[in-house]
């Protein structure tokens, strides 16, 4: 038993180990040259590029909730949903698709309508701010992907929900 023990202290030391990462140093090119190799990057929020991903999830944010067995965007949803409608003018390279979720309770069929309604409420929303019908796609999950798991209020209101995705 303690053999075991001893086995995954080892591997775990030797990935860790492996997972390093090297000094840099300055190298030498062919032409005598001399050019410092790149630092690592920090995660500081001014290096975050303007129009990514990253941008969007950080600055605008990315989902809407709903009330229960409903598909009518709050108050609070049309403020993110806002955010959006600007960012996607700012930026119109991007695509996005609009995931519809629900919450456990309900059967597969009911959810998957409901997903679907959800995400149809927040593309009306969107396209009626004024961008292009040609830029959003839905599509409904219904159940099948919770954002959190558990039975309880928590966890059915964070399932109820609009994503929008980037996509090109």
């Amino acid at each position: 038993m303690k053999l075991r023990y001893l086995s995954m202290f080892a591997a775990v030391a030797l990935l860790a180990a492996c997972e390093s990462t090297p000094e840099n140093k300055a190298t030498t090119g062919g032409g005598g040259a001399t050019s410092q190799a790149t630092p690592p990057r920090s995660s500081t929020m001014s290096e975050i590029a303007a129009g990514s991903v990253e941008d969007f999830l950080k600055n605008v944010g990315d989902r809407v909730f709903f009330d229960f067995d409903k598909s009518v965007v709050t108050d609070e949803g049309k403020a993110t949903l806002d955010k959006q409608v600007a960012w996607l003018k700012k930026y119109p390279q991007w695509a996005i698709t609009i995931e519809g979720h629900c919450d456990e309770r309900g059967t597969r069929e009911y959810n998957l309508a409901l997903g679907e309604r959800r995400a149809n409420a927040v593309k009306k929303y969107l396209a009626g701010a004024g961008i292009a019908d040609s830029r959003l796609k839905t599509i409904s999950y219904g159940k099948e992907r919770p954002a959190v798991q558990g039975s309880n209020d928590a966890a059915w209101a964070q399932n109820r929900r609009g994503v929008t995705v980037l996509g090109q």
